[in-house]
């Protein structure tokens, strides 16, 4: 080995070992810092909550209770069942409205686009209530039923006012990406589709929907977090009967002050949030990647 070739490597790994700059090290400690104290510190506090009791010992018979009680594995059971009955209900709706907006022209097209970006950033109560206020007990629907002498329409009292409220607040969150994704579709596959003779609903099912499906996945996984983890809607619809993990923690450590019951909720809430949302992640995307267009040979 030459003496240049020597000196190249020893000046090699000096720069290798030699000392990061400090702003180098304070521009990666900084993030570093903000993730443990709004993100990892708090998780830590909450497990250590939910494993001692209100005199600080460690308990963890209080878990034991919770999952031999049908009440609180109906409240766990109730909560997934309108995370993602809601999530069916956002997707199949917001990419019917997508479609529609993309390919059926009409008049205030631009207005309804409009309207959509500034709905998403309202808080889910203030929908809620206005949906109260027209399909309440005490509504202007109900109003006008008893004006006529009919009798008054329960629509919101129960988990399906709370599943129709959540639908009409989180369909935006899928419209919005798929009507992105549709913005991005190739014309001329579809003209192409079209001169083989296929028809308007083959051509969205082989052609359209493939294009859009990792919009849809993306879409609906964000509305099965976000549903799964709702308190406003629940708490606003006034749902007789409905418990969620979200209210049951809102009732536990405020209500009651029953810190470690809350924190075992909001463990439960949490464990199953990231689960059912890496669940529809993988099977979305296995969805998405069996019909895209590298899956395909042609119309089907």
């Amino acid at each position: 080995m030459t003496a240049a070739a020597i000196t190249r490597r020893t000046a090699a790994r000096a720069r290798v070992v030699a000392p990061l700059p400090l702003g180098a090290v304070v521009a990666a400690l900084v993030p570093l810092a903000v993730l443990l104290a709004l993100g990892v510190v708090p998780l830590v506090l909450l497990l250590a909550n939910a494993a001692h009791d209100a005199t600080g010992a460690v308990d963890l018979t209080r878990w034991a209770e919770l999952f031999s009680n049908p009440v609180f594995l109906d409240v766990i059971w109730t909560t997934v069942r309108i995370g993602m009955t809601t999530t069916v209900g956002c997707v199949v709706l917001g990419t019917f409205l997508a479609l529609v907006i993309a390919f059926v022209p009409f008049p205030g097209t631009g207005f309804v686009v409009g309207a959509l970006n500034v709905a998403v950033s309202f808080p889910s109560f203030l929908i809620t209530l206005a949906l109260v206020f027209v399909w309440g007990d005490v509504g202007v629907v109900n109003g006008a039923l008893a004006a006529i002498g009919l009798g008054p329409v329960h629509l919101l009292d129960g988990q399906w006012g709370v599943v129709l409220a959540e639908v009409v607040y989180f369909t935006p969150f899928v419209l919005r990406p798929v009507l992105g994704a549709l913005g991005g579709v190739d014309r001329r596959q579809l003209e192409v589709a079209e001169s083989l003779g296929a028809g308007p609903w083959r051509i969205v099912r082989t052609v359209v929907l493939p294009e859009v499906l990792p919009a849809v996945a993306a879409g609906g996984a964000l509305v099965l977090m976000y549903s799964l983890n709702e308190f406003g809607i629940v708490l606003f619809t006034g749902a007789k009967d409905v418990q969620t993990l979200p209210t049951l923690v809102y009732g536990q450590a405020i209500g009651r002050g029953d810190y470690q019951t809350a924190a075992i909720a909001a463990v439960v809430n949490v464990a199953v949030s990231i689960g059912l949302y890496l669940l529809a992640r993988r099977v979305l995307r296995g969805s998405a990647a069996a019909r895209s267009p590298r899956g395909r040979t042609g119309l089907r």
